[in-house]
């Protein structure tokens, strides 16, 4: 993939005896993708986890990584839920490290098929021309051009006619004026997390089922003295406040709808079709993503600081959800739900300044030195477009932490 890291189980460079040991806390997808780095760097990993990918158990025992989308996006993501300024630049680096690394294992067939990662056409649309002259747009405008010019491929903007090119209905909302397509990585996250997980074993990883609820900062010197670590890192999602002292974390619920998408009842979505939520007003959007070879995801919702995981298929705003997209796209009115897993539900881990890759700040009076504390959280619904452009940065706070310097706040780094 590139001269660091590699998808194959043998690691790049082999540890030393003196090698750093870095305790990952959390292991969903940002957690595994920054132990997976830094295995092939030469470091040894511990991951500690209340809890591990799976499936075939009862649905809500699934990972928020598991339920999660997975379909890369520029930022600011469909969701609507990256407005921080510093944390959005950061994002727009940390998402395109992470395009190159999905596809290079898209464009692999073998490693397509373990993985599950896969590249499809995203569709974006509009019920504006993006060249209108107000705020709203420009502001839309200015992402389509990042996009473009951001080096990922099949980028076109193709207008209104987009639509009709994708089935889409064109009154839809009052009518869709505008509308671009590239192509990104899709990922069937169960399969992925399994990949992933096996892979970090592979290359020696140590696995911990543990589950840790207070600041780190405060257990830091017996959890590293306890597992022989020389740092670790807090890759725990919604978590990643109450182990950091960050009350700016909150959950961000979500739904998807879990279609048949074999052919059968309405021709075969191939491609993804979204419209964000910085174009509806409420924050029930457009997320339509074909997830595997015949099951196709619908969405989707963003309802803040809402913990319960209690939405059914009769809940109000799932049968909006359900309209909203026959109304989008007609054919799938005669779409039959998959009857083994028809409703997907989760948290994502939202926070109200986004992302937080950064070293732990404070310092305890009684401490001689810096903390080796790392935190890597409030990724939002956008952990898989943004992982391995996090754990690159995270490595960097890593050897820094080690090698003694004085952390650095993120927006003094960018």
């Amino acid at each position: 993939m590139n001269e660091n890291i590699t998808p194959h189980p043998q690691r790049l460079v082999q540890p030393q005896a003196d090698s750093p040991h870095i305790l990952i806390v959390g292991a969903g997808v940002i957690g595994l993708v920054t132990a997976w780095a830094l295995l092939d760097r030469g470091y040894k990993v511990t991951v500690l986890s209340k809890g591990w990918a799976n499936v075939g158990q009862t649905h809500g025992d699934r990972l928020t990584s598991q339920i999660a989308g997975a379909l890369w996006e520029f930022p600011p993501a469909v969701c609507g839920s990256h407005i921080d300024a510093v944390s959005l630049e950061y994002s727009k680096h940390w998402c395109m490290t992470a395009y190159w690394a999905w596809k290079q294992i898209a464009d692999d067939a073998g490693l397509s098929r373990e993985a599950g990662v896969r590249m499809t056409q995203s569709n974006f649309f509009f019920p504006q021309q993006l060249s209108d002259e107000n705020a709203k747009c420009q502001k839309l405008m200015n992402k389509m051009v990042e996009i473009a010019g951001s080096g990922v491929e099949g980028f076109r903007h193709a207008g209104a006619k987009l639509a009709e090119e994708r089935g889409v209905n064109p009154k839809y909302e009052g009518g869709i004026m505008d509308g671009y397509e590239l192509s990104v990585p899709v990922i069937d996250t169960d399969q992925a997390m399994h990949w992933l997980t096996n892979l970090v074993l592979s290359k020696g990883a140590t696995m911990t089922t543990r589950t840790i609820d207070t600041d780190l900062l405060m257990v830091e010197k017996d959890l590293r003295n306890e597992c022989h670590a020389d740092a670790i890192v807090n890759a725990t999602g919604l978590y990643g406040g109450a182990l950091s002292g960050d009350d700016s974390c909150s959950p961000l619920r979500g739904a998807l709808l879990r279609v048949v998408n074999d052919g059968t009842t309405f021709p075969k979505v191939d491609a993804a079709l979204s419209i964000s939520a910085d174009v509806s007003e409420d924050n029930e959007i457009i997320f339509i993503v074909p997830r595997t070879d015949n099951i196709l995801l619908i969405g989707g919702i963003a309802q803040d600081n809402q913990w319960d995981l209690d939405l059914t298929l009769d809940t109000p705003v799932v049968q909006r959800m359900r309209a909203r997209a026959n109304e989008f796209l007609p054919w799938l009115k005669n779409a039959k739900l998959d009857p083994a897993y028809p409703l997907a539900q989760g948290l994502r881990p939202a926070r109200s300044k986004n992302v937080r890759v950064e070293r732990e700040l404070r310092r305890l009076e009684s401490a001689e030195s810096s903390s080796r504390i790392v935190h890597c959280y409030g990724h939002g619904g956008s952990g898989w477009s943004l992982s391995f452009g996090c754990a690159a940065d995270v490595i960097d706070l890593l050897d820094e932490a080690i090698e003694g310097k004085e952390p650095e706040a993120m927006n003094y780094r960018i």
